[in-house]
């Protein structure tokens, strides 16, 4: 590489952070550090504005999540440029890190110690001089993995929903999950789209997600679930990107990089 790598730390644990940055500038000189960020949307935006090389993401952060981040980061970067190695820094968590180790993603683990933090930059000066063409599509598939490896079996059973009570001052409309195409995100609501008609909710996707069926709705985007049978066509871009019509409905939908894979002729 014949530029100086630059990178990102996002930890809201101020003293973490600075240890980290000071590590940092220690072991790896010639490396140059961006302005340290404590939450998961701030990480996204300075990533996406300075587009660094490495990312040191807390797994627990206000916002978004580590994880939550990277997938921002991955449904939003650029085409063509360069997607950056990410390094996820968490607690001890034994789930965690059988997460990390199985998908061969690099981790610290806090407080974070000299050797192994010294053990992760060697891996990653080799990977930088490395420059794998693939290095997005490796890092898509290990987020999918990650994203789907979360310990359900840990979390109590949710009920089905079978009807979304959706109101609207005194009125309640009662919208059966059966009619709806799609769910979207939208500030601290959730929109809940018919064929006749759209609601607006108080629940969050992630909320709703354990309550629906996987095999008839998929999820496309980080923000947005789609009714599969109402998918009417997919049509992948030079991106990566899947932009969906729907059957009874005018809009177009995006399906991001990371879903793209849904979407294969068969």
């Amino acid at each position: 590489m014949n530029h100086t790598p630059t990178a990102l730390i996002a930890e809201d644990e101020p003293l973490l952070a600075q240890a980290l940055q000071t590590d940092l500038a220690r072991l790896w000189p010639g490396l140059q550090l961006l302005e340290i960020v404590g939450d998961g949307h701030s990480a996204v935006a300075q990533a996406l504005a300075n587009r660094p090389e490495l990312c040191f993401l807390d797994i627990r952060m206000p916002g978004l999540s580590g994880l939550e981040a990277a997938q921002a980061l991955a449904e939003e970067w650029p085409a063509g440029v360069a997607f950056p190695l990410l390094v996820f820094v968490t607690a001890y968590d034994q789930y965690a890190l059988q997460a990390f180790e199985a998908q061969a993603v690099d981790y610290l683990v806090k407080p974070v110690q000299g050797a192994r933090l010294a053990a992760c930059i060697e891996r990653l000066k080799k990977r930088l001089a490395a420059a794998a063409p693939d290095g997005m599509e490796q890092t898509l598939a290990q987020l999918r993995a990650l994203l789907g490896a979360a310990p359900a079996a840990a979390a109590p059973a949710v009920p089905r929903l079978h009807v979304i009570q959706a109101s609207a001052g005194a009125l309640v409309h009662m919208v059966p999950v059966d009619e709806v195409l799609y769910f979207e995100a939208a500030d601290k609501y959730l929109r809940v789209v018919t064929a006749e008609r759209e609601h607006l909710i108080r629940l969050s996707l992630r909320e709703l997600l354990p309550q629906i069926d996987p095999q008839q709705f998929w999820q496309v985007h980080r923000g947005l679930v789609v009714r599969a049978s109402a998918i009417s066509t997919a049509l992948r871009d030079e991106s990566g990107k899947v932009f969906l019509t729907l059957r009874g409905r005018p809009e177009r939908l995006t399906a991001s990089r990371l879903y793209a894979h849904l979407f294969k002729g068969m």
